[in-house]
């Protein structure tokens, strides 16, 4: 599976060698090619319209904020693609993205309710986290195969449930930040 990342900050260079390391294509899409020194050495780096084209899979890793600049300067090409939302707009009511997207996309939405550092290392307790995501039906398949590439267990909690991923967002924000847990905190869904 070709699966194009758009960014390579903390969240997308993480995400985008622990695909690698899984076994996907990876390309990573920024702005300046030649300027970017990731260490991911299986993956690509290309040009955001190059990954684009590319992707089966396109993951948003960008800051919340710049999504809508990227969607003026891109948004033709995004059409029926499948596009993973990890964007979050922080202090906003609304944290994902969906509503700045073309409304031709395959919106889901997973890897905004964590910290980075927790894709880079999944495992609590000698067991992987769970990521809830919400994705259309029939794209459910192919986005729990590129949440488990990360090594967390997929938990698929509907179509166009962003506003569920989004409270997840919010409660890891809580317990994590607010409450000076700190950042290595995952959900686990425990049933009996």
């Amino acid at each position: 599976m070709q699966i194009s990342i758009i960014g390579a900050g903390f969240i997308g260079s993480t995400l985008g060698a622990r695909l690698s390391a899984a076994g996907f294509e990876v390309t990573f899409g920024v702005r300046r090619p030649d300027e970017t020194n990731l260490e991911v050495p299986t993956a690509t780096v290309a040009t955001v319209a190059e990954a684009i084209a590319a992707a089966e899979v396109l993951v948003l890793a960008i800051p919340g904020g710049a999504v809508a600049d990227f969607v003026a300067t891109h948004g033709l090409a995004l059409e029926g693609k499948l596009i993973i939302d990890a964007t979050n707009q922080m202090g906003a009511e609304v944290p994902n993205a969906r509503a700045v997207l073309p409304a031709g996309v395959r919106y889901a939405r997973a890897f905004n309710t964590l910290g980075g550092e927790n894709f880079a290392d999944p495992t609590f307790d000698g067991a992987p986290a769970d990521l809830f995501f919400s994705a259309p039906g029939a794209d459910e398949a192919t986005v729990a195969a590129v949440i488990a590439g990360v090594g967390l267990r997929p938990i698929f909690v509907g179509e166009d449930r962003e506003d569920l991923i989004d409270a997840l967002f919010k409660l890891w924000i809580a317990l994590a930040l607010t409450q000076g847990r700190g950042r290595k905190l995952a959900l686990r869904l425990l049933e009996g």
